[in-house]
């Protein structure tokens, strides 16, 4: 690999691409110049050569100076700053602030004179720093500039120094549960769970229990025709939800059916579960056809004046972004899923042709922004039953990292992703030829350029009726590993981008929402990364089998833990207790071929892990010494949070019910059934909500998790 010109890392650092990173063994890896002149095309930076790379340097240099004000402002709540603001010398220069809540707009002091200038153009251009006021409320104001007869407008976002924690976390941790929601099925669902099995599962942990909340996987709005993606992680939209969770009887209009309509809704759902596999597998083509026949129905029914009034309102609040992704969603049906390969008038979507096929095919629109009002009317329901049941915090959705190259985002966003790249991951210790996730990144600029519109609307859409948000791979909002088009994983580097506006937006909407917000900042990441998300409020995610202790080679003492995070036994990606506690996840990752060491040296460093953590739970007495059977383990493992500090404590629902089947296999597409498990039973057999309502070993479980709590309690008010 050749070294980059001095030139060529000058710019790359101009515009946060790393030149250099260390790898996950330590060692200092420089990158490719040909990747870091690709990356810089992917910005519309021509780096091909050394005069060009020399021209993009003065280039960005001036390109401040040629803009009136900054794209974007971001700025905490009670920090002091200057805006810079640009013009023409001897021109007359004015700026104001606009309030986002529409109180009478500030006017800002004029700086004494210039402090700074620079010839562009032929012209000297000076620049103003204007000192905004450090009591400004926290929001999405505007500053306007006019400078001489022009005007020019940027996003000024005040963001909280802090999220404070929800629910009165900071005094008394809380607990609750973590759930692949489409696993979660009961006898009155449609072969996949949905909103009403999860408004029901929050009625048993808080109720029975205590839970504070209940984590779920994305809810992310999926392809419109099958075949559904199976990850919740590669949505179509990370803006709006998939139909899929609707419970169409739960909707207000099925009561008013005719008969006749019931019944043959009743009959589509009878068919769907008499389907040959569906009670052994969660089969998300044939759930989604019969679902969709039957809210076809309810759609044609039609609505009181009232409710159609409450539909309008609904359309009218959601604007744009929901018409275009009602159409592309229409689209979808015509021409497939992926935008990518549709007739290149419909690929963008401000093209007459796209306007006039949405006029064409207005009542199909009409219907795709329904089901949009239907999940967002159930997803109030559940999040408003989940308080009243007595959580503190109730449904705590989770962000995927990005989205399908050819979806609803993709398409509509456009403009803010790049194209010809993908986001992924460096090699590293779990996968040595690293990561492809085959999704779009944000382009830093756009993103800037938009006052971060499309983010802020995203969260504020998924903390609606949340009480939380898990970000997945939260590491993503400081940089994400870039690869090019028909690069390999290898062959990518870091991008970075504004974390204090990322993670600012995050802490703003969450305090909004009176919602906590939970990032997974597990696997390679920067000890700043971690230091800033803390000091910003937000928590972070420990999972027990990857809390060691390095120098002595043993678990981390359950005092050594972080307190703000969300701790748990295991997650999506590992296998659950009882399959580990049996090596079955070595043994599957041998039959799939996934080893890097000999089947026998896999089995003993399990082994050896396993047999550290039941030492550490017994000089704990957390387990006895003659405990041998699963279920005391897999209570002692979980006895062991609540002696962590951890402000949120989690049980995953196959360690309630001694289910040994891995949800997720990584580094598997189609050789494991990854995302389309069911809930089980140990012995594999598919169980239901209301056996798990029913069972004792879930109950005994979820006792040990609120009987932490309690001792937190005891402990804090010194008994």
């Amino acid at each position: 690999m050749s070294s980059a010109d001095p030139d060529l890392i000058r710019l790359a650092q101009a515009y946060r691409i790393d030149t250099e990173y260390y790898d996950w063994r330590g060692n200092l890896t420089r990158v490719d110049p040909a990747t870091i002149v690709g990356v810089l095309a992917g910005l519309e930076v021509d780096a091909s050569s050394p005069d060009s790379v020399r021209a993009a340097l003065a280039d960005h240099e001036l390109a401040p100076w040629r803009s009136a004000l900054p794209p974007c402002v971001t700025v905490r709540r009670g920090q002091s700053i200057a805006v810079p603001v640009h013009a023409p010398a001897g021109s007359e220069v004015r700026l104001t602030l606009g309030y986002e809540d529409g109180r009478p707009d500030l006017e800002l002091a004029a700086p004494d004179g210039p402090d700074g200038d620079r010839e562009v153009a032929g012209a000297l251009i000076q620049r103003w720093s204007y000192p905004l006021p450090d009591d400004l409320p926290t929001g999405y104001h505007t500053l306007r500039a006019e400078v001489g007869d022009a005007r020019a407008e940027a996003a000024l976002i005040v963001t909280p120094d802090r999220l404070d924690w929800p629910g009165g976390l900071a005094a008394r941790p809380g607990w609750g549960l973590a759930a692949q929601l489409y696993s979660v099925r009961s006898e009155s669902s449609w072969g996949s769970g949905d909103l009403v099995d999860l408004t029901d599962l929050a009625a048993w942990a808080a109720v029975e229990h205590g839970g504070d909340f209940v984590v779920i996987n994305p809810v992310h709005a999926a392809e419109p025709v099958p075949p559904l993606e199976p990850s919740p992680y590669l949505p179509a939209s990370r803006r709006f939800v998939h139909p899929l969770y609707l419970r169409p009887e739960a909707i207000f209009e099925y009561a008013t059916l005719r008969r006749k309509d019931r019944k043959r809704i009743r009959r589509l759902r009878e068919r769907l579960l008499q389907t040959p596999g569906v009670g052994y597998r969660i089969d998300r083509n044939a759930a989604w056809a019969a679902k969709l026949a039957a809210l076809k129905i309810i759609f044609g029914a039609g609505r009181t004046p009232g409710r159609q009034l409450a539909f309008a309102g609904y359309v009218e609040r959601e604007g744009s972004s929901l018409t275009d992704f009602a159409t592309w969603s229409v689209l979808a049906e015509r021409h497939g899923p992926d935008s990518r390969t549709w007739p290149e008038p419909y690929r963008d979507p401000r093209s007459a042709e796209v306007q006039r096929f949405a006029d064409d095919h207005a009542a199909e629109i009409d219907f795709v922004r329904w089901l949009q009002w239907q999940c967002d009317e159930q997803l109030s329901r559940t999040q408003d039953d989940a308080r009243r049941f007595g959580m503190r915090l109730g449904v705590l959705h989770d962000l995927a990292v990005g989205v399908h190259p050819g979806g609803a985002d993709a398409w509509r966003l456009r403009d803010c992703y790049a194209g010809g790249f993908s986001v992924g991951a460096p090699p590293d210790a779990y996968n040595q030829l690293g990561q492809d996730w085959n999704q779009p990144p944000w382009r830093p600029d756009r993103l800037a350029e938009t006052g971060y519109r499309p983010f802020r609307e995203m969260v504020a859409a998924l903390l609606r009726h949340a009480g939380g948000l898990r970000v997945d791979h939260v590491i993503g909002l400081f940089r994400l590993w870039w690869i090019p088009r028909e690069a390999g994983p290898k062959e990518g580097t870091y991008v970075r981008y504004d974390h204090e506006a990322l993670v600012g937006i995050l802490a703003l909407e969450a305090e909004r929402a009176g919602a906590v917000i939970i990032g997974e900042d597990l696997g390679t990441v920067e000890p700043a990364a971690r230091d800033f998300l803390r000091e910003r409020g937000i928590l972070g995610t420990s999972i027990l089998w990857f809390e060691r202790d390095y120098q002595a080679d043993t678990p981390l003492p359950a005092e050594h833990w972080r307190t703000a995070c969300l701790a748990s036994v295991t997650t999506h990606d590992l296998p659950p207790t009882a399959a580990y506690l049996r090596d079955d996840h070595v043994r599957l990752r041998e039959r799939l071929g996934l080893l890097e060491r000999p089947l026998a040296e896999e089995l003993a460093g399990s082994r050896a892990e396993r047999e550290g953590w039941l030492t550490e739970l017994r000089g704990r007495g957390l387990l006895a010494e003659d405990d041998q059977g699963e279920q005391p383990v897999v209570e002692a493992l979980h006895r062991f949070l609540s002696a962590t500090p951890a402000v949120l404590r989690v049980a995953a629902l196959p360690d309630l019910v001694g289910d040994r089947r891995v949800q997720n296999q990584p580094g598997t597409i189609d050789q494991h059934p990854n995302w389309r498990m069911p809930l089980s039973h140990p012995d594999g057999r598919p169980m239901t909500l209301e056996e798990l309502i029913m069972s004792p070993r879930a109950a005994a479980l979820a006792e040990v998790m609120a009987a932490g709590l309690r001792t937190d309690q005891d402990h804090s008010a010194g008994r």
